[in-house]
């Protein structure tokens, strides 16, 4: 069993976007997948057309089994499962400062549906917080969409900084190209730098600027569902398998 984690430090990179594609595509080629949606905004949980629970508050989150496992539902796909997000996420970092060891509650927390599901992908709120720290700690790859700009490469270096910096392996650290215009000669210079730079750390999938993946939220499904022959659909594909090599899944 695998836990990943596509988290990013700046937010409007694709994140949930690649969150959501990942779980499909996993799940397609047969693993049982949980998509633990962390972020309160509930993206993920909305593009897959999944209700959130008012129920699982942080307390019930980070202490009541029997209120989290009910809190996960079934998607409309085989081998997908979605915890959803809820406004209540939004306090997490709060309730974590007050517990006793904050920086492993979401392992602890996780611990009951480990056997359940060969995959848990988590998708993540765009900040670094105690939070963020759980899920550094308890995944066994981040994954970090990256513009290919260079204020999103000073943001992803700063990401690696405080791998360094707090003892954490940026051996788990994967970056992406995300949004990428071919067209836009910094785009290609940037990519270029950062692989020559990070060749251990860059994947080699390369996520587009494109329509299908904004018409996700009309369409509430992946895009490996609507258009799944598409630049996008391709794309997300190629991550999926970069994952499965990078992480022996």
């Amino acid at each position: 069993m695998k836990i990943l984690a596509c988290y990013a430090n700046k937010g409007g990179v694709g994140k949930t976007a690649a969150s959501v594609n990942l779980a499909y595509a996993l799940a397609d080629v047969g693993h049982r997948v949980l998509l633990c949606d962390l972020d309160p905004q509930g993206a993920a949980s909305f593009y897959f057309r999944v209700k959130p629970s008012g129920k699982l508050t942080e307390t019930a989150f980070f202490e009541d089994v029997e209120k989290f496992t009910r809190a996960i539902k079934a998607s409309d796909y085989d081998n997908l499962d979605i915890l959803p997000a809820n406004m209540s996420f939004r306090g997490f970092d709060v309730f974590l400062s007050r517990m006793k060891h904050p920086r492993s509650r979401l392992k602890q927390a996780l611990k009951p549906v480990v056997g359940e599901f060969d995959v848990i992908l988590l998708d993540c709120p765009p900040n670094i917080s105690t939070l963020s720290e759980n899920v550094f700690r308890v995944a066994d790859a981040v994954l970090v969409p990256i513009i290919p700009t260079t204020l999103s490469q000073r943001t992803f270096e700063q990401l690696i900084d405080f791998f360094k910096d707090n003892n954490l392996p940026t051996a788990k650290l994967y970056g992406f190209f995300s949004m990428v215009q071919a067209t836009k000669a910094l785009h290609l210079d940037t990519m270029k730098l950062m692989r020559k730079t990070y060749p251990q750390i860059m994947l080699s999938a390369t996520i587009p600027f494109a329509s299908d993946v904004e018409r996700m939220g009309v369409h509430r499904a992946p895009v490996l569902v609507t258009a799944p022959n598409s630049a996008a659909g391709r794309a997300y594909r190629n991550l999926a398998e970069d994952v499965i090599l990078r992480t022996g899944l």
